[in-house]
């Protein structure tokens, strides 16, 4: 099989497109043909090696679409040729197959594309535990969604938009802040103007927002304390460096910063994102939106694309 390989961290073009012995599944595992892999930010700091440095060679990914190919022993619920997106990986993703825990894998509605299905899982996933499970988001409360336009900030708008939560999103384009609105949202500011910030003040009439999901803390934590409402959240979803704030900003709303990440969700949280990512689905309230679909080989290219700005939806690599 043909698949993306990395024999040393670093910069993109370390990745290596070349033929690989297709795997094979152990007990509990099944094997996914992949029609289609999405890429995350994760990804490249992995690749850099800015996470903890994998023992080379190995093939990057977690997200993609398929059908099952294979199966493993004791391995029930899924039959050869059934349509899956998965959420975790054995063997990595970038690649025409991949093994995976039967847990990581998962059910498909006929309406979803595989570019789709494959844009949801650390997406889909990340959204819905930054804005439900660590935020505690309720209904009427006001969110701002700091960076929309992304694959994780429209899916939060998604999930926003179904449980009847106010809307604030903020993009860098006027194409991305276009899709936000379309997506859902109820107001959309443009964060390369300056005191932008000042807009959410007047939406929320001085109030401030309940729950803030920070796609870029280093950058925008600061400020964000500073349009909270009280007991307002911030949950820190990304980060590119260091930040100074003031704590007198969270003292005075009685306010919290929250850091998530995605791998600390336990098995039985994983159970229930994967359940409500299944019922936007099937009531057709989630949708992913691709940006771009490139082919397997250009996975470099992906992966520079990604970490510039002005985000719209999510690129998608097809083997």
């Amino acid at each position: 099989m043909k698949a993306i390989r990395i024999y040393e961290h670093g910069e993109p073009d370390v990745m290596r497109y070349e033929d690989v012995a297709e795997p094979a599944p152990g007990a509990g595992e099944v094997m996914v043909q992949i029609a289609a892999v999405g890429v995350n930010p994760v990804e490249t700091y992995i690749r850099a090696g800015l996470h903890t440095k994998r023992e080379t060679p190995f093939i990057l990914g977690t997200d993609a679409a398929g059908i099952v190919s294979a199966k493993g022993a004791e391995v029930a619920g899924f039959e050869i040729g059934e349509r899956v997106y998965t959420s975790g990986s054995v063997s990595g993703t970038y690649a025409e197959y991949a093994v995976c825990r039967v847990r990581d894998v998962h059910k498909l509605p006929a309406h979803i594309s595989d570019a789709e299905a494959a844009c949801l899982g650390v997406p889909y996933a990340t959204a819905y535990c930054a804005l439900v499970l660590r935020g505690e988001a309720k209904a009427g409360e006001f969110v701002l969604v700091h960076g929309a336009t992304g694959g994780v900030g429209l899916a939060a708008v998604q999930f926003a938009q179904g449980r009847d939560l106010k809307i604030i999103g903020t993009g860098g384009t006027q194409k991305g802040r276009a899709l936000t609105f379309a997506q859902g949202a109820d107001y959309v500011l443009d964060h390369t103007r300056e005191n932008y910030l000042d807009e959410v003040m007047e939406i929320t009439e001085g109030r401030g927002v309940d729950v803030v999901l920070e796609m870029l803390a280093n950058v925008n934590l600061n400020r964000d304390l500073k349009i909270l409402a009280r007991s307002g959240r911030v949950v820190v979803v990304g980060n590119r460096g260091t930040v100074e704030i003031n704590p007198r900003d969270l003292m005075s709303r009685d306010a919290s910063i929250i850091g998530m990440s995605l791998m600390n969700a336990t098995d039985a949280e994983l159970e229930i994102i994967h359940e409500a990512i299944a019922e936007g689905l099937q009531d057709k309230s989630l949708k992913p939106v691709i940006g771009e679909e490139l082919p397997l080989e250009s996975a470099a290219e992906a992966h520079r694309k990604i970490m510039e700005s002005g985000a719209y939806g999510k690129i998608v690599l097809m083997p």
